[in-house]
């Protein structure tokens, strides 16, 4: 407990006097024995987090040996005297109270009493609130520095990925954000970063910032950099999809996955008819461009906070800090081309999807789709308007996330992950009289092995077989995929080779190391619908690349024996 408090606590109509150890309620005693007092304290002491057991154990009882039965008799003590709402079990964690606290500052007692109140049950401030942010680190992925904080130290990691752009720092300049993050540390060990080219990260330029892809690579070497072998993702809007495709990709590193006020899409069709339409998307980039610095989207994405002065100027001070104008519009340009709709499906770990009924900036209906399209996923739609889930009632989707987080299993192993494939051909050994001389045949195939083992090498993809069939290889990123791609095929030309490429992002089987299904049957047909030197790719692998500077044209639909449904496919044109 804090040492030498002399504070007043409030709360619910009763009035604790830390100084003077005595608990009242409209001026009348309630006596309390002194372990029962230091019960209450200690809960009030961390209003809205959770205590552990053994930390009360410690800290009541100054480390002698006590049976846990004594603190569940404290516990229903003071249910009693108070009302039993006050203080929550959380299973397997401890106690949490509940109820909005007020305190008083110590002051003389000629002076008024100055009243600290914060919006929201846990009224108590942590004492690093009140102080310094926590610790800034840097995890290096390649040559881009990646801004971290750890909070916390709960047995379940939590990675928290906040949408659009963000600032570190500046999260815990506003008492509802640092309330929130500070909640979510109550039960986990909390794992925050920037995402490259925006807050405390690398600035990076314009053409190269992060795509999906890069994101989840970040996300990678934060948890390396912490040692977190596994982590529950927690997305809010724009990091919902990076979250949903490091979930089907790296489901052995994914404990959980939890994503608010989120989207599969961000530009309109007839079959995801929630999201704006191009102009409207236009007319808010021009909106971004005009005005970045001040408040931008406040009104769709706060509106119960956006008359207020305090939380404006926050607002726009934490959007400046985050990104440069040039680096927000090219974000959110780069947003807009994502598609996750062909991922969602293929996701197989335990999932939560939470949304507000009245959310103005992304439709409840568009997180009722994405979680009809996770199986077995749990779908909540709460009560409000805000789309940032720290202003409003917070305390409802903290409350899920607790739940869904303390309800988790042990690891599971998974048959199946999320990834690209690609099947290569050596269409053309460019003549038929080099075919016929057997010794310059196997020195062009031994070159054309040598030319992909490198490139497979350089962009870190996986052989799975090479045979009649091509050589067929796996990447747990589409453009690095592409990039191989084109790599190879440039240097097969400088021996006089083509080759015809087919690449597919789907759900692999993965038995005894080998790849398998439907993903890889359609790489392979998609190769043989490539022209010599061309790079086939399916619209899933070209929805997935939004950012990467790659360019496609159009081939057209396609059907497969034995492959259900019609598929687009494009040529890579860079």
């Amino acid at each position: 407990m804090r040492v030498g408090d002399n504070r007043t606590y409030l709360f619910g109509g009763f009035k604790l006097d830390a100084s003077e150890r005595r608990l009242t309620r409209d001026a009348s005693n309630i006596p309390l024995a002194p372990k029962v007092f230091d019960t209450l304290l200690l809960l009030l002491q961390n209003s809205g987090r959770v205590v552990s057991k053994q930390r009360m154990l410690d800290e009541i009882w100054d480390g002698a040996f006590i049976e846990e039965n004594n603190l569940a008799q404290n516990i229903s003590l003071l249910r009693r005297v108070l009302k039993p709402s006050f203080i929550e079990t959380v299973p397997k964690l401890g106690y949490r109270f509940i109820e909005p606290v007020r305190t008083t500052a110590a002051v003389p007692a000629e002076e008024n009493e100055t009243y600290v109140e914060r919006k929201g049950p846990a009224a108590v401030e942590p004492d690093w609130l009140r102080s310094e942010p926590p610790e800034t680190r840097y995890a290096q992925n390649g040559d881009v520095n990646i801004a971290y904080q750890v909070v916390g130290s709960g047995e379940i990691d939590v990675v928290f990925v906040m949408g659009w752009v963000s600032h570190l720092e500046y999260f815990w300049k506003h008492p509802l954000f640092a309330r929130f993050l500070d909640r979510l540390a109550s039960f986990s060990r909390l794992i925050l970063f920037d995402k490259r080219g925006t807050g405390l990260s690398d600035r990076v330029p314009l053409s190269e910032l992060p795509t999906l892809e890069q994101r989840m690579e970040d996300v990678h070497a934060v948890m390396d950099a912490v040692g977190s072998a596994r982590a529950v993702l927690v997305g809010v809007s724009e990091g919902g999809p990076m979250c949903s495709l490091f979930a089907a990709t790296y489901p052995e590193r994914t404990t959980g996955l939890v994503m608010i006020g989120t989207y599969a899409k961000r530009i309109r069709d007839e079959s995801y008819p929630w999201a704006p339409t191009e102009r409207q998307r236009s007319a808010f980039f021009e909106l971004m461009q005009r005005e970045w610095g001040g408040p931008v989207g406040i009104e769709e994405r706060a509106p119960s906070m956006a008359s207020d002065p305090e939380f404006r100027e926050w607002w726009a001070t934490y959007l400046r800090m985050g990104a440069s104008p040039g680096a927000a519009v090219a974000l959110t340009k780069m947003n807009a081309e994502i598609d996750v709709r062909d991922v969602l499906p293929t996701i197989r770990v335990p999932t939560l999807v939470i949304h507000r009924k009245d959310d103005p900036c992304l439709q409840v209906e568009e997180g009722r789709f994405v979680a009809s399209r996770i199986a077995g996923s749990k779908f909540v739609e709460l009560p409000g308007d805000d789309h940032l889930p720290f202003v409003g009632d917070q305390e409802s989707i903290l409350k899920e996330i607790e739940e869904f987080v303390g309800g988790l299993k042990d690891a599971v192993e998974y048959d199946r992950v999320l990834a690209t494939v690609m099947n290569i051909r050596i269409a053309d050994f460019a003549s038929e009289e080099r075919k016929r001389n057997k010794q310059d045949w196997t020195e062009v195939i031994r070159s054309s092995r040598r030319i992909v083992d490198k490139q497979l090498e350089k962009f870190r993809g996986r052989e799975v077989a090479y045979d009649e069939n091509g050589i067929l290889a796996t990447f747990d990123g589409p453009a690095r995929a592409i990039r191989c791609a084109l790599s190879i095929n440039v240097e097969a030309r400088k021996l006089g080779l083509d080759v015809k490429t087919g690449l597919h992002t789907g759900e692999c089987d993965l038995v005894d190391h080998t790849f398998g299904g439907i993903a890889v049957d359609l790489a392979r047909r998609i190769a043989d619908e490539s022209v010599n030197g061309d790079v086939f790719v399916s619209r899933t692998v070209k929805d997935l690349v939004a950012g990467s500077g790659l360019a496609f044209e159009e081939v057209g639909n396609r059907s497969f024996e034995g492959i259900d449904g019609e598929w687009r496919i494009f040529k890579v044109t860079d």
